[in-house]
């Protein structure tokens, strides 16, 4: 595997389980970091894998291996538990710390020395598990999953295959925010600190994010999660599972809202709004719509305040559709209003099931 230029490395991947103390990234299983990113937060992993010109800014500490690529810079130690292999003119202002073999390029700087137990090598060094990893990748791009899955066992030495993490090329990580050009994905379990920026974005189920998550294109929030920020797209779908909470604003191109979902900011569509309630653990779920320009404010689920000139006396009982939780209003006679979109009609929905839905304020091209 290629960590230099434009590798295989071609999203943001989080395993599960991953979660950031004080200024450390800890994983269970491995560290990919793609070339020219900057990781300002220290790495704990199994095996950890820094391509060319990364910028790390505090320790590393592999369980296995540690590869630094030509021109990496480490502001802080690195502890190695087994070998550790160090292109040219890599830079590391603390502490070199490796339990095995050491392979070492020119031009090295290691500031406060260094000390291995086993073989010193001085060379340009082309490690083994890189060239693992090259062949790992090049299984995956032919379509051979269950040679690259032996392959992997194989290199776990019986232990559990764990998901590693992916930092894709040119990346910003830090403790305010993760910027990658990237989609990203969130596995579960995950306690994160930043605001989250890539092209799109999936959190998985459990999660705690601190910070907002933004991306230009779809964005999914899975069962359970904590977002405490926005949540913002500029023309996807931003869909919020059942049992998913954001504590801030919500903004999208199309908005799905899962019943059970509690979101204590504003709501923002400017395409369609979806309104999901699940009537049996077998049944398909209802949906409720709304069309273009939807705004909703409010907390606890889809909660707002009702909007002055729309009431009870405004709804038709006898040509909305009601189940025993779901009741659609129908549109008024009311003057045009200011919204996110030109309207003839103001329109508002009213759902109450489990996270009670009150006053969704929609406005309708006609």
């Amino acid at each position: 595997m290629s960590l230099r230029g434009g590798g295989p490395i071609e999203e943001l991947a989080i395993p599960s389980g991953t979660t950031v103390e004080e200024h450390d990234v800890v994983v269970d299983g491995d560290v990919l970091v793609g070339g020219q990113s900057t990781v300002e937060l220290g790495v704990r992993g199994r095996n950890v894998a820094i391509g060319e010109r990364v910028s790390v800014g505090d320790d590393i500490e592999a369980e296995g291996d540690c590869r630094l690529d030509t021109w990496c810079s480490v502001d802080g130690n690195v502890l190695v538990g087994e070998d550790a292999y160090l292109g040219e003119r890599v830079t590391v202002t603390g502490r070199l710390m490796v339990s095995g073999d050491l392979d070492i390029g020119d031009d090295v700087t290691i500031e406060e020395g260094f000390e291995a137990n086993g073989w010193i090598v001085i060379r340009n060094p082309v490690p083994t598990i890189v060239f693992y990893f090259i062949v790992l990748s090049q299984l995956l791009r032919v379509g051979e999953t269950d040679a690259a899955d032996e392959l992997a066992e194989a290199l776990a030495d019986g232990d559990d295959v764990r998901d590693p993490l992916l930092i894709p090329r040119s990346a910003e990580i830090a403790d305010d925010a993760w910027r990658v050009s990237t989609p990203a994905t969130v596995g579960d379990d995950c306690r994160l600190h930043g605001n989250l920026r890539a092209a799109s974005i999936r959190v998985g189920e459990r999660n705690e994010v601190f910070g907002s998550l933004r991306a230009r294109e779809d964005i999914t929030v899975g069962a359970e999660t904590v977002i405490h920020g926005d949540v913002t797209t500029r023309g996807g779908t931003v869909t919020v599972e059942a049992g998913a909470r954001v504590l801030g604003d919500v903004s999208a191109g199309d908005l799905v809202v899962y019943d059970g979902a509690e979101i204590q900011g504003t709501l923002r569509a400017r395409g369609e709004m979806k309104l999901v309630q699940r009537t049996g653990p077998e049944t398909e779920a209802d949906e409720v719509e709304e069309g273009g320009g939807a705004e909703a404010g409010g907390s606890d689920g889809v909660d707002s305040e009702e909007p002055d000139g729309v009431g009870d006396d405004d709804a038709d009982p006898g040509d909305g559709t009601e189940n025993e939780t779901t009741e659609s209003a129908r549109e008024d006679d009311a003057p045009e209003t200011d919204g996110e979109s030109d309207a003839e009609g103001t329109a508002a929905v009213t759902a109450d099931a489990g996270a009670a839905t009150e006053g969704v304020e929609s406005e309708n091209d006609s």
